[in-house]
């Protein structure tokens, strides 16, 4: 389903929300499609169930996954992708600490967008053309 990096700096709960939004953007995961119970996906990942059932929760409040009792978790049919003031913040953060970083390592502003570019072109060209 996706990658998990225990030593990642990134909290793992975390890590589960971004592997979800990933794989939808990819491809992988379409509306409507059955997710792994909190359960199955702690087991297959061999994760605490109260991680995995922190991330549900929060893709849930996001209106990414829906739960319906008896039936089980799935991709949202009517998820939207909508602009949050808080989280713009925060991602311009995130950009500018990457792009800080890529001019220390000598790469210019060409070659940043570049790495932007193909980074975008592989989420959007996903598993569908594979």
């Amino acid at each position: 389903m996706f990658i998990i990096d225990p030593r990642s700096s990134t909290p793992i709960y975390q890590q589960i929300i971004e592997g979800v939004k990933e794989n939808i953007l990819k491809g992988l995961l379409e509306p409507g499609d059955r997710m792994p119970s909190v359960r199955e996906l702690a087991k297959m990942m061999t994760l605490n169930p109260n991680t995995v059932a922190k991330a549900y929760q929060e893709l849930e409040r996001q209106k990414v996954i829906e739960t319906f009792r008896g039936k089980g978790t799935f991709v949202s049919m009517e998820y939207e992708a909508k602009k949050d003031g808080e989280k713009m913040v925060e991602l311009k953060d995130i950009f500018k600490k990457g792009i800080v970083e890529a001019y220390y390592m000598g790469i210019d502003k060409k070659e940043i967008m570049n790495i932007i570019d193909e980074i975008i072109k592989e989420l959007e060209g996903g598993a569908k053309h594979d």
